[in-house]
This record gives C-alpha cells, structure tokens and sequence, in this order.
C-alpha cells in the first residue's frame, strides 16, 4: 500500500511521516519519485489549498495523495492570519523568524492574552481523483517572546496553555498527541486505510 504525502515542506513532512510510522505503509514522498511541483494555494479556505495540493500531486505520481493546509488564527486579528500563514509578511521570501516579527508587531497594542487556534484540514485524494477531508483544531495562545527550537512555523510562540509549553518545546512525541495535524490525521486515518485496501480498478 503506496501513499504519497504531497508537501515540500520538511518541517511538516517530519510530523506527517512520524504520524504515519506504525501504519503497515509505504509511505512515498515527491523527492523519492521525482516530483517537483509548488502548487499555487489561490484557493479561498483550507478545503480548497488541501484539494488543489492534493489532485496535483495524484495526477503527477498516480498514486493516492494526501495533502494539507493548515493556518494559525489569533483571535485580536479577528481569525488573521489564517490560510494566508505560511505568506503572511509584507517582505520578499520571508522567512518562519521574520512572519513571527511581523504577526507580534500586529499584536503589540491588542490585551492579552492572545487567544489562537492551529487549524488544520487533510485532504485525501484517490486514483479516481475523489477527495476525502478532515479537520483538527488545536487552542492556545501566542507569547511576546519564543521558546523552544523544535517545530517551525509559528510554533515558538504559540503556547499551549493548559501544559504551560510552546510547540516548539514539545516533542514529536507530545506532538503527535496534540496538534492540530496529528488531529485531523488521527480523523483521517480509517478513510485512508479504507481506500489503500480497496482492490485496484481494472483497467480497459
């Protein structure tokens, strides 16, 4: 059973694979075959990016494809910055360190606590290109001031209150426990295992 978890992005890559470790699969990444694609994620919610990311992928390898768009939103920002996350600074290639200046400078006169949730939504797209989604959803807040040096993204600043830790403090381990993809993939995972188990659609 062949799955391809269409990402460029290593940071998320590593938890998606350790996600998937126990699972009886061969998990395929688009380096492994030789697919090199950066799908414009023009889509107007996480469904719609997850969806494009996910067909393009399964057109170019063949394979069943998962996908994913996830985004930070803070509630001072009235949901900002939301699907636009991984683009949200007003600088050329930014990088994870300058959209975290960026999103604290928006927040510096708003009261805290800044009060946030991690989203994200998974989509699964299959040989006969239908499409399967789930979502999870992780709270929080976001901190003036970063910890941690495991994650990427918004991680060091994005607290989890109730075990008093950023997620980049976190494990992979207590990751996979906690955030918003090990949840939406957790959601996902009996859909997935169905579709891999399916006999393959014989061809004319």
């Amino acid at each position: 059973m062949q799955l391809l978890v269409a990402t460029n992005n290593r940071g998320k890559l590593s938890e998606i694979l350790s996600l998937l470790d126990d699972l009886h699969l061969e998990i395929i990444t688009p380096d492994q075959i030789g697919i090199n694609l950066n799908v414009a994620e023009d889509g107007e919610t996480y469904e719609e990016n997850a969806s494009l990311k996910a067909l393009a992928f399964r057109r170019a390898s063949g394979l069943v494809t998962l996908a994913d768009d996830s985004g930070l939103e803070v509630d001072a920002l009235q949901g900002l910055p939301g699907i636009h996350s991984a683009r949200f600074s007003p600088l050329p290639k930014a990088t994870d360190a300058d959209r975290r200046v960026y999103l604290l400078n928006l927040l510096k006169d708003h009261h805290r606590p800044w009060t946030a949730h991690f989203h994200c939504t998974v989509a699964i797209a299959t040989p006969q290109e239908q499409l399967y989604f789930a979502q999870g959803n992780c709270p929080g807040e976001i901190i003036p001031v970063e910890r941690g040096t495991n994650g990427f993204g918004y991680d060091p600043i994005f607290l989890l209150a109730e075990i008093g830790l950023t997620m980049a403090e976190l494990s992979m381990t207590q990751k996979n426990q906690l955030s918003h993809r090990a949840r939406a993939i957790n959601v996902a995972l009996p859909v997935l295992l169905d579709i891999l188990q399916r006999p393959p659609t014989p061809t004319i």
